[in-house]
């Protein structure tokens, strides 16, 4: 089979980092955010286009300085078990921390999400880069780096060894022999690790995809290194050709190493396209966007984020940079380290930092139709990834997207023109995991 692109839509709301100010456009409801119709819409427009997910991110620390999506919005699995009765083909990829969360309840809840749809869940896995999280969950301190992804490891292999409690045959619910449950294809896990001591067995049967895919966003050396072990899809930075080529083969290779096959890990990276009538307006309106969101207040705002949600405004913004760098191993630790480097290299003031923050950065998907379908088609076609996670401002914008360009990929045999399958593994092409018991049965028996 040709390889074709994923694509994944990721709904703003009412103006996530980088877009503040949407919530004053006029073609945006105030309450975006927290409407579940809005998500609805979202969700059955990227099925009517034949996406392959609708992926909702999350985050459960705030200030004041956050952007307005993150102030006011739903809680992931709640939202998209909504969703799950109003769609049927689109999968459903939910965000949840592993650093704030038990693994048993994670399972319970994807796998509840999984029943729900018809077995299109996905679970993002994250390790919250927020420090002021913490906080929240009676914690003084952030755990660091290592703990986390250690905490991720051992979550995920927790949650997959409880969605296999049930063999696919546990249930032959036979009236005349009055036996529900084959108890032979029900096992406990008793897991004893480093993080984690759960016994198990959960209590909700395999869903029509097996378990929930695994979804993950690595950056940092132990966030690829965990993509690599665990991850069936991947949220990748994106940055220049080369830099998506390079991170592309990366996590390959790395997918290999470990005795994975390549193929079934899918490379997502983001994108917002703009799409017009010709490319000298969609560049011009790629500006306006920006000058939009081009606020001091707020690009302080995001520098914080990455150095734990710290208050840059405390300090002299034309004196050099702080030195913040205990605030970056508990916090977004790679974004923080290259701003700390680049700072010293170049002797920057903070008000200079900040204003490089959100400094104005081309997007390669921008242009008319034609122009962003060959820039979808080269990318690809030069290994940089295996699906687009898109962001659209819009419904317009959306519509423009799905009216002009998504053709033209089907036209090149680059996206399909009808779904494969019923589940989110089938139209990934991601094969359904062997039950682990009925797997050792097989290979105790020869």
């Amino acid at each position: 089979m040709p390889r074709t692109i994923h694509l994944a839509l990721h709904p703003y709301g009412v103006g996530g980092p980088g877009q503040h100010g949407l919530w004053k456009d006029s073609r945006v409801a105030k309450n975006s955010s927290i409407d579940i119709n809005y998500y609805i819409q979202q969700a059955q427009a990227a099925e009517h286009a034949l996406f392959d997910a609708l992926i909702i991110v999350d985050s459960q620390f705030i200030n004041a300085t956050y952007p307005s999506h993150y102030l006011n919005r739903l809680e992931p699995l709640t939202l998209l078990s909504a969703v799950a009765t109003h769609t049927r083909h689109i999968g459903l990829v939910g965000t949840a921390s592993s650093t704030y969360n038990s693994p048993f309840n994670l399972a319970r809840r994807f796998a509840s999400l999984d029943h729900i749809s018809g077995g299109r869940a996905g679970w993002n896995v994250v390790t919250s880069f927020d420090t002021g999280t913490s906080r929240n969950y009676g914690l003084d301190e952030h755990l660091d780096y290592a703990t986390r992804y250690g905490r991720a490891l051992e979550s995920v292999q927790v949650a997959r060894g409880l969605w296999d409690s049930y063999e696919d045959d546990a249930f032959p619910a036979d009236v005349e022999r009055n036996i529900f449950l084959d108890p032979s294809k029900l096992h406990a896990l008793d897991h004893e690790g480093e993080h984690f001591k759960v016994a198990g067995p959960l209590n909700i049967s395999r869903s029509p995809q097996g378990q929930p895919v695994i979804f993950q966003a690595g950056v940092s050396e132990e966030g690829r290194d965990l993509a690599a072990q665990v991850a069936e899809g991947i949220y990748a930075p994106g940055g220049s050709l080369e830099q998506a080529q390079e991170y592309y083969a990366d996590i390959k290779t790395r997918t290999a190493s470990y005795g994975r096959n390549p193929d079934h890990i899918k490379i997502f990276i983001h994108g917002g396209p703009i799409v017009a009538p010709t490319d000298e307006k969609a560049r011009r309106r790629e500006r306006e966007i920006f000058e939009e969101d081009n606020d001091l207040d707020r690009n302080l705002g995001l520098l914080g984020r990455s150095f734990g949600a710290y208050d840059f405004s405390a300090h002299d913004l034309d004196a050099p940079f702080p030195d913040v760098a205990h605030l970056a191993e508990k916090g977004g630790r790679t974004a923080a380290a290259k701003i700390i480097e680049r700072a010293k290299a170049e002797n920057l003031t903070l008000r200079q930092v900040a204003e490089s923050a959100n400094q104005f950065r081309q997007s390669p998907f921008v242009g008319a139709p034609e122009t962003v379908a060959d820039t979808i088609e080269k990318w690809f076609e030069a290994g940089t990834f295996d699906g687009i996670n898109l962001a659209f401002r819009t419904n317009d914008e959306l519509e423009l997207f799905v009216d002009g360009v998504v053709p033209l990929l089907q036209k090149r045999g680059l996206f399909r023109t009808e779904y494969e399958a019923d589940t989110l593994r089938g139209n990934l092409g991601l094969p359904i995991p062997t039950n682990r018991h009925t797997n050792e049965r097989r290979l105790a028996n020869g």
